[in-house]
């Protein structure tokens, strides 16, 4: 490992090659000048020329060995890395004395200074906030704390980051110098700057000498006395009040002062031959002593040849920690400690078995897999958001495999997809020894509270805590339902402040005279530029441009923008909303959407980050105006509001599954209504992390008709990403249903077909499997079924299946325990996937995004549906000539159909052919990207059942336990 090191960062050799000088002993009686040379050369004086460049040319000999090994070292480091300059804040407090001195040594070596001045009068909590400040700002590298005897405590010292301590001061840099562990770290510059001149003052070796530190305190006691030790050096610490001194000052052969003498002290206790390196006047801490009682002897090194030599020291460190700091950033390998499962029989409910296991802290799970302490930023114990910084660190790191399970048509109940990722991943990590991701979509609260119920996997195959897993999160969905609301408030504002108001007193509005003047936003000047209007003062516009500027002229029969709640509501289906006075009469029917299906969260899983998120949402239409124009986001000037509001929401969600390996949760789109995958970004995040030979497995909504087919058609557009392999999700009783099985309806205990074996409803219903099958190969890519196992499974079906699947084009087909036996019920499902991906890949899209919109809708309900055709509307037939004149015709096509059957209709099982697709009508989600057509009838607010799952849910208040949630 050193000699890997070595080669990677090769200035250290230079850093620890800086060996001192031998210098000319000085003449008994003579006074020691420093390492410039004899006593007779000439020198300018520190204070005669305090951090001139003069000063440092004609400064110690070790000092300017150390400023030119350190330059060197430095050109080494930014060859490798040239856009990086190790840059050191200087926290100063009070006066300055010294400040230009440690500038222009750090200037002379190439290294920037950032100077933070605060008052002598500061309260310790002001000096810590600017502390906490740099040590969250990943451009400073460095932090010298310059406080005073005054300013100086404990908790200022050590609320510097141990990373970016120069100086070596913090209790955890002294604890790693008392316990001998400073390989590759820093020593306290003004005690190695001692050491450095005792050795030179004494010749040979420290070997036996006796050394007292006579006022010594704090770090500079406590490093100068390991430091000694370690040279063989016997230290005695004593204040200078010691009854004693002066027989000890007799008896001792070195002496270092770090405090002024006291004036009743006489100078002659001091024997003329002891050796005496005064460092009480310490440049660095900003402690600058009196002189007005010196300490002299014939063998005393002046106070400016410690402070240049502690000054190059403290930038040698800078250099040191920002070469740790770069090592950092490096990809690291994975140290992941998995937690232990112990499967009962029978399996306990999802929510007993997520409670039985203690997850690890969230912030040890992140260490584990290379995240830095600055790229999270912690919920509570067991979530962390992850700053997309972490992108920027890792660009050159090779990308894993990519994994997309999706399934069959499902039943309403479900067929495990998410169980199966996250059996995936636990078999691929806590039993293979592989990294793995799991990349899950955060569940709507709408499914949660009504039928479906939670969206954490089940089993021993899970998200853990499954509770904060399935309700709040983060806070994400509330995020977009608060930026989605926002939106749709000023759209309706809008419209009544142009009907009720004058060119004149909009533009007064809009455009207020603040302090005796009138400023265009920035949001503002932009939309001047669409309209063609280049002038920037706002009492230079015309009639006509005022105009222009303050109407959108929005066609209220246009507007498409819903307002959204994240509960299923059938009422909200339909709403008139104006209806109170003070709107004057200005209603109009409008709809609530559920939270998932607003634009904003599919902006949120297919964005690349934040200017690109800011971008899209400007796109967002919300409406055309009169003249047939969209109407964007951007253009009511809102685009930087919900930019604030989303802030955070961009960044995914770090949990972890059962077994301890890691799980992404980010954005949450419905594959009915919307393209029904996680995050763009989450993925690319994860590729980075698991490293060239891991994997990342995500999921597609529903069955691989439509989430696959969107992951394919648009989120691999979005991201430039291609999939490894495609894990099909299928389960008996599915392929029972599809087979000519009765209905399967949830909540109700299902028949003795899906119960008893049935091998023609088996065969019959592969069709559906094959079908899948079918489709994932139109994109090229591997398939690896994956039968999830239920216990009224018979091994006559399970075997059925498999021949079935493999004999349709699967390269594998694997039966699947993990629901009741974690990881290990998976292993052989992860070992058919890692060879699957080791295939040639011949991955395409379906369509070619230049083709006319209704060509690609005809493409999908064809290939994809099995349709004879497709039939459009007369309302599906303007809004696809209106999007193309609009120049919207190049995006690509989201189907909004039910999840229930390849058909519209969700009676048709198995296989339906010979049909014609109905299309409603034509949508356009502009920021997300994608035109997405309705077929049929669908709903994009669903509606609460007769019996909601919120009749199992229920809080302990004792224990504050969650209890019902499945």
């Amino acid at each position: 490992m050193r000699l890997l090191a070595l080669r990677r960062f090769p200035w250290r050799l230079l850093l620890r090659a800086a060996p001192l000088r031998t210098e000319p002993k000085p003449s008994s009686g003579g006074v020691w000048r420093g390492f410039g040379g004899p006593a007779s050369a000439p020198r300018a004086s520190f204070h005669q020329g305090l951090g001139s460049r003069a000063t440092q040319q004609g400064g110690s000999g070790a000092a300017r060995e150390i400023i030119e090994t350190s330059r060197k070292a430095l050109n080494v480091l930014q060859k490798e890395h040239p856009a990086l300059t190790p840059t050191l804040s200087v926290v100063q407090v009070g006066d300055d004395l010294g400040q230009e001195m440690i500038r222009n040594t750090a200037e002379e070596i190439g290294l920037n200074m950032v100077h933070v001045c605060l008052p002598p009068d500061c309260t310790e909590i002001e000096v810590i906030d600017e502390i906490i400040k740099l040590n969250e700002n990943p451009k400073i590298h460095g932090i010298l704390l310059r406080l005073g005897k005054l300013s100086s405590t404990s908790k200022i010292v050590n609320a510097v980051k141990p990373e970016k301590d120069v100086n070596g001061v913090t209790d955890f840099s002294l604890a790693r110098l008392v316990h001998g562990n400073i390989q590759d770290w820093v020593i306290p510059p003004s005690a190695s700057a001692v050491i450095r001149i005792l050795e030179k003052l004494a010749c040979t070796t420290l070997d036996g000498k006796k050394v007292l530190l006579l006022g010594v305190q704090g770090p500079l006691e406590i490093s100068l006395q390991c430091l000694l030790r370690r040279k063989g050096a016997m230290t005695i610490s004593c204040p200078w009040e010691m009854k004693q001194l002066q027989t000890l000052l007799h008896d001792i052969d070195m002496v270092v002062v770090g405090s002024t003498k006291p004036k009743e002290i006489p100078v002659t206790w001091m024997n003329p031959d002891i050796t005496t390196v005064d460092c009480s006047h310490d440049i660095l801490w900003g402690q600058n002593g009196s002189s007005e009682h010196p300490v002299r002897s014939n063998r005393h090194t002046p106070t400016e040849a410690i402070h240049q030599l502690a000054m190059a020291i403290c930038m040698q460190n800078l250099i040191r920690v920002t070469e740790r700091w770069i090592e950092d950033q490096q990809y690291k390998t994975w140290n992941l400690r998995c937690l232990k499962l112990q499967p009962l029989s029978p399996v306990p409910s999802d929510i007993e078995i997520s409670r039985a296991q203690s997850p690890k802290a969230i912030d040890v799970l992140a260490r584990e897999i290379g995240l830095l302490t600055d790229e999270i930023e912690i919920y509570g114990l067991t979530k962390a958001k992850v700053r997309l910084s972490l992108l920027e660190r890792l660009k050159d790191q090779p990308d894993g495999k990519y994994v997309l399970v999706a399934g069959i048509t499902p039943t309403p109940l479900g067929e495990g997809k998410s169980t199966v990722t996250i059996g995936l991943v636990q078999a691929l990590t806590a039993h293979l020894k592989v990294n793995s991701f799991a990349c899950l979509r955060q569940p709507s609260q709408g499914p949660t509270f009504g039928v479906k119920g939670g969206a954490a996997g089940g089993g021993y195959a899970q998200v853990i805590p499954m509770e904060e897993f399935n309700l709040h999160l983060t806070g994400d969905i509330h995020a977009i339902t608060a930026a989605n609301n926002l939106l749709a408030a000023a759209i309706d504002a809008r419209i009544l402040h142009e009907n009720t108001q004058s060119d004149k007193a909009l533009y007064n509005r809009l455009v207020p005279l603040v302090h005796g003047e009138r400023k265009f936003s920035a949001i503002q000047l932009a939309r001047l530029k669409r309209l063609g209007i280049t002038k920037m003062d706002p009492t230079t516009l015309t009639a006509d441009e005022i105009s222009r500027f303050v109407r959108l002229d929005i066609d209220t029969s246009t507007i498409t923008w819903q307002r959204v709640v994240d509960t299923n509501d059938r009422f909200l289906r339909k709403i008139t909303v104006g209806q109170a006075s003070t709107e004057k009469g200005f209603s109009r029917q409008t709809q609530f959407d559920i939270a998932v299906a607003s634009e904003i969260m599919a902006i949120l899983a297919l964005t690349s980050g934040l200017s690109d998120m800011k971008e899209r949402l400007g796109r967002i239409v919300v409406a055309n105006n009169k003249q047939g124009q969209p109407v964007t986001a951007e253009d009511l000037g809102i685009t930087g509001a919900l930019s604030v509001l989303m802030k955070d929401a961009i960044k995914p969600t770090l949990m972890q599954t059962l077994e301890g390996t890691p799980v992404f949760v980010h954005a949450g789109p419905f594959a009915n209504i919307a393209h029904g995958n996680s995050s763009v970004l989450a993925d690319k995040i994860a590729l980075k992390l698991v490293g060239k030979e891991g994997y990342v497995v995500t999921e597609a909504g529903f069955g691989a008709d439509i989430g696959m087919e969107k992951f394919f058609n648009i989120k691999c557009r979005a991201s430039g990403l291609v999939p490894s392999v495609v894990v099909l999700v299928a389960t008996v009783r599915a392929l029972k249903m599809h087979g000519g099985g009765p209905n399967v309806t949830a909540g109700a205990p299902l028949k003795k077909e899906y119960t008893e074996e049935n091998l023609k409803l088996v065969s019959d219903g592969c069709n559906n499997l094959k079908k899948q099958i079918e489709i994932a190969q139109y994109f090229g890519v591997p398939v690896v079924v994956a039968l999830n196992v239920f216990r009224t499974d018979s091994p006559a079906e399970i075997d059925l299946v498999c021949k079935i699947a493999k004999e349709s084009g699967a390269s594998d087909a694997v039966p699947c325990n993990h629901w009741s036996d974690g990881g290990r019920g998976a292993v052989d499902l992860a070992q058919a996937v890692t060879r699957a991906a080791s295939q040639p890949n011949h991955f395409r899209y379906l369509y070619d995004l230049e083709l006319p919109i209704t060509e690609k809708i005809r493409i999908i309900a064809q290939k994809v549906y099995g349709a004879q055709d497709i039939e459009l509307s007369s309302t599906a037939q303007s809004q696809i000539n209106r999007y193309s004149q609009q120049g919207f015709g190049n995006l690509p096509v989201c189907m909004a159909k039910t999840h229930l059957s390849l058909s519209h209709m969700p009676d048709w099982k198995g296989v339906p052919t010979d049909f014609i697709l109905p299309i409603s009508d034509v949508r356009a989600s502009i920021g997300a990207g994608f035109i997405y057509p309705l077929v049929g009838t669908m709903s994009t607010m669903p509606g609460l059942p007769t019996r909601p799952c919120f009749y199992d849910i229920d809080l302990d208040p004792e224990t504050e336990e969650v209890k019902g949630l499945f």
